[in-house]
Order: C-alpha cells, then structure tokens, then sequence
C-alpha cells in the first residue's frame, strides 16, 4: 500500500509559503521537506532594459542582507542598480537628451562622466608639458 504523507507544520494549504518536496529518509519512510522560495537578481535602475542584472546573486531579501557588499554589487559606476549597457549609452548619450526634463540620475551620470574624462584629460597635458621641458 502507498504511503501516505501529512505536511509537517500547522499550515495545511497548498501556498506558495508551503511548498514542498519528497525525500527518502535512511529509515526508507518518504517524507515531505519543505523548499525555499527562490530570490531574483535586481532589474535595472533604468527600466528599460528587460532583464535582470548580472554578476550579482539572486536570493531573498533577508539572505541578501547577510551577504557582503563584494556580491551584492559590481565594481563599476552604478555597478549595483544598473547595467552596463545603459550606463555607457547614458555616457554617450548627446547633451540635450540628458538636460532636457530626465530623471536626475541620467545628469549623475554625465557629469561622473564628464569629471572622469576632465582628470584624464589633465593627466594627458601634465604628459605632454613633462615631455615638452625634457626636450
């Protein structure tokens, strides 16, 4: 005869709370184990890009606050919230688009942009002032 199986806790509904599997015990019995819900990875930021981000895990919220920030983000300017693809679009993006009614963190991200591209070209004529007085 088939064994039957009862859930192991007080809640006797089939939610998406009490999922479960089978297993086989090493006493051969078939009991319930209970499966946990699985976690997404974040979207992006920009809502544009359909996917969800990579390189960072997808768990519940509660074990994601344990992890360290090392898995939680990317090493790159907005590593954590959006993807690389809209950030180097927003980056290349004319000046209109970005100033004419966006959303502030399009304008973040023109001038991290814009101060990042200022200090190489500063590091560029310190160069070439230094070669200059070798000469």
């Amino acid at each position: 005869m088939v064994q039957r199986l009862t859930y192991r806790r007080r809640l006797s509904y089939n939610t998406a709370s009490n999922k479960t599997r089978l297993s086989r015990t090493p006493g051969n019995r078939i009991v319930y184990l209970y499966t946990k819900k699985v976690g997404k990875a974040p979207k992006s930021a920009c809502g544009i890009c359909p996917g969800r981000l990579r390189g960072i895990r997808a768990v519940r919220p509660q074990v994601l606050m344990r992890l360290s920030k090392t898995k939680k983000h990317v090493t790159r300017a907005y590593g954590g919230s959006m993807c690389a693809k809209c950030v180097r679009d927003s980056y290349l993006a004319n000046e209109e688009i970005l100033l004419c009614g966006t959303p502030p963190w399009r304008r973040w991200i023109k001038r991290a942009f814009l101060i990042e591209e200022q200090k190489i070209v500063v590091k560029v004529l310190k160069a070439q002032a230094q070669s200059q007085k070798s000469k």
